[in-house]
């Protein structure tokens, strides 16, 4: 099985302390980030990531070298800003299996192994999309799903404190989702696919979770491992 990992990102939102270590060498508990995730993708058998990388790509590959952790690593650096849409199309010119993993560069849990994901996708789906439960899905936006785990609408940031399930950055892709990407380059896989594909599932959970976007993000992850 095979991963993509998208870090081509600047984490600006981070500042100083990104500036020249990439987001995915970040520490937590002494372990980096790219370590936590690692250590899930081996869990379901991954044997091939694939690193979609950009802001400070020779550092992450000067770093992290051709493996890691026992799976073997591959960048494809990106040559401007293509957004996460573009970033995957560009990285699946190396994706041969299927399904295949997509994960955020910045996104933790606890208490929730993949496997779930695996044994709930079925070739009949276009992908399987991890959903956590918060209990304030302003900075997010929420997932709307039928009873069959369906996704059926993908509601902007609310204005108003309200719980909900929120997409958790981590996905379970058929690779037949080429075909619904755009024609160009640059896209978003949050606006510009996942709201136009059909038979798009979720598996709604509920584990700690943190995405590592702001020092205060940063700083809750220290505690929460």
């Amino acid at each position: 099985m095979q991963a993509i990992i998208l870090c081509g990102g600047h984490a600006t939102r981070l500042g100083a302390t990104a500036k020249h270590t990439p987001k995915l060498l970040l520490k937590i508990k002494n372990r980096s980030i790219l370590q936590w995730q690692c250590e899930f993708l081996k869990e379901v058998g991954v044997q091939e990531l694939i690193l979609a990388t950009g802001h400070l790509h020779d550092v992450l590959q000067y770093t992290i070298g051709e493996s890691y952790n026992g799976i073997s690593i591959r960048y494809c650096k990106e040559d401007k800003k293509l957004d996460t849409g573009g970033a995957i199309k560009n990285a699946m010119r190396y994706i041969q299996s299927s399904p295949f993993f997509v994960l955020n560069g910045d996104v933790l849990w606890r208490d929730f192994s993949l496997n779930e994901m695996v044994s709930t996708f079925r070739e009949d789906m276009a992908g399987l999309l991890l959903s956590v439960w918060v209990d304030d899905t302003r900075p997010y936006g929420e997932i709307i799903s039928s009873d069959t785990g369906q996704i059926t609408a993908f509601l902007e940031k609310p204005t108003t404190y309200q719980s909900g399930y929120i997409n958790a950055g981590v996905y379970l892709f058929n690779s037949k989702i080429a075909r619904s990407f755009p024609d160009s380059d640059v896209f978003s896989l949050s606006y510009d696919v996942l709201p136009k594909l059909e038979n798009l599932h979720v598996l709604k959970t509920d584990p700690d979770w943190i995405d590592i976007g702001s020092p205060e993000r940063l700083q809750a992850a220290q505690q929460l491992f």
